[in-house]
């Protein structure tokens, strides 16, 4: 028999998004510590990108079947998605464990390989579950309660090895190997928030069988016809994306190049070119920078959390386009900004005008492309989404190296400079390219 949809509480949409807390816990460690640990390694500016390279093609070939196997999974006791977020709980909780304690660079790009991987088999489905639970007027609100609960985290993990100094008298010196004691001390936290935020997501969430639940165990066991049926599967599906997720695939493609650039070398660059740092011959006053940009992003995902608590306002008024593109020019402006900023105070200022934009990009594609995908296939069309996430990455991976050396001179923050400019394209291009529907315009208050 089929279940309906019943409009959800504030508290369980809370509980169904709070593993998203972890998640991002641990995206954002990474995220913001990855080009440092590298320097600390002894990578040069021009090799960050290709060191990078490994997480987004992880994530272009995990991505689409995860979520095409958590679209035919049905556990009787964990549901669809739930067992995806656990097993990528352990296996990410494991790797932020090891991670610090790499000594050379290989063994820092592997275990990158490893956490990403294992982040995106919980980070896919959690998309997906928002989609699977909640009807069309809930959506919106789901999506931005994730974009409060990355906010949140990211926010966290941004102090984190700051107050790890402050509070606790852990120092910012390589004390037993080639990291600082706060750095790792701030990775192995991160190991536990992650495991704990999700264990408790799929202890208090519950999810909605499929319609026919004996018609569909048996569609899905037809449809299961090894790796070759699955391929065909995803192919299938990527020949027939709707056209709203062709038009924002043409945004987000344009979008997160931008972001990437920031993670790359915001961090870095405030180290070494605003407080004058070296990550080798003067470490300290390395490390002081790195634990200032990580602040500066700590209020950008505090901004974050607070903004996304307007996102409904600001969608009923305007739209979910107009809202996107709105945050959208805030955020690329902010970035642009860094790079003329010799103050460092003024790059909270800077930071939180991304912050903004973070909001958006988190929740309004998602919500703006999940009425138009067909129910049994949100899985794994959420994950030929990301593709559009991915793919820039990799592109930024192989060939920004080699635009570093020759036509910036390693200057660090002039690319996420560049990163602020592409942001404001990705803004015009959806005024152009993206059409609002009147789903689009419906309230999305809870």
């Amino acid at each position: 028999m089929a279940v309906p949809k019943a409009r959800l509480s504030f508290w369980q949409i809370w509980n169904m998004c709070f593993g998203f807390f972890g998640i991002q816990f641990g995206w954002s460690l990474q995220m913001n510590n990855m080009s440092a640990i590298y320097e600390y390694l002894g990578a040069s500016p021009e090799d960050i990108p290709g060191l990078w390279l490994a997480a987004p093609m992880t994530g272009l070939l995990v991505q689409p079947i995860i979520g095409y196997l958590s679209d035919r999974t049905w556990h009787p006791r964990l549901g669809r998605r739930r067992p995806f977020f656990l097993i990528g709980a352990i296996l990410s909780s494991i790797a932020l464990f090891f991670m610090p304690n790499s000594p050379v660079i290989w063994m820092a790009a592997g275990l990158l390989w490893i956490l990403d991987t294992s982040i995106n088999i919980s980070m896919e489905p959690f998309r997906a579950f928002v989609a699977d639970n909640l009807d069309e007027k809930q959506r919106p609100f789901g999506f931005a309660m994730q974009s409060m609960f990355i906010g949140l985290a990211s926010f966290v993990a941004g102090y984190l090895p700051s107050l790890l100094v402050k509070w606790f008298g852990f120092s910012r010196e390589k004390t037993g190997g080639s990291i600082p004691e706060n750095i790792q001390w701030s990775f192995y936290i991160g190991g536990f928030v992650f495991f704990f935020a999700v264990l408790y997501t799929v202890i208090f969430s519950k999810e909605y069988p499929p319609a026919d639940i004996t018609g569909w165990k048996q569609k899905a066991k037809e449809s299961n016809k090894g790796f070759g049926g699955g391929l065909r599967e995803i192919t299938h599906s990527i020949k027939n994306m709707p056209l709203q997720m062709k038009r924002l695939a043409i945004v987000n493609f344009l979008t997160w190049p931008g972001l990437f650039l920031m993670w790359f070398y915001y961090s870095t660059g405030v180290a070494a070119d605003i407080f004058k740092g070296d990550p080798i011959n003067d470490s300290e006053t390395y490390t002081r920078g790195l634990e200032h940009a990580n602040t500066t992003s700590a209020i950008l995902n505090l901004v974050t959390f607070l903004f996304s608590f307007t996102l409904p306002f600001w969608v009923n008024v305007a739209g979910k386009k107009w809202t996107h593109v709105a945050c959208l020019l805030v955020g690329g402006a902010g970035l642009i900004w860094v790079n003329h900023i010799s103050d460092p105070r003024l790059l909270f200022a800077a930071m939180s005008m991304v912050g903004i934009a973070w909001a958006s990009i988190l929740s309004m594609p998602y919500s703006m492309l999940a009425n138009h995908l067909p129910a049994d296939k949100i899985g794994i069309y959420m994950g030929i989404f990301n593709f559009f996430i991915v793919l820039p990455e990799i592109i930024a991976s192989l060939f920004f190296g080699k635009i570093m050396i020759h036509f910036l001179n390693n200057d660090r923050l002039l690319a996420v400079q560049i990163g602020g400019f592409l942001l404001i394209l990705a803004a015009i291009v959806c005024i152009f390219v993206v059409k609002e529907v009147v789903d689009d315009k419906k309230p999305v208050l809870s």
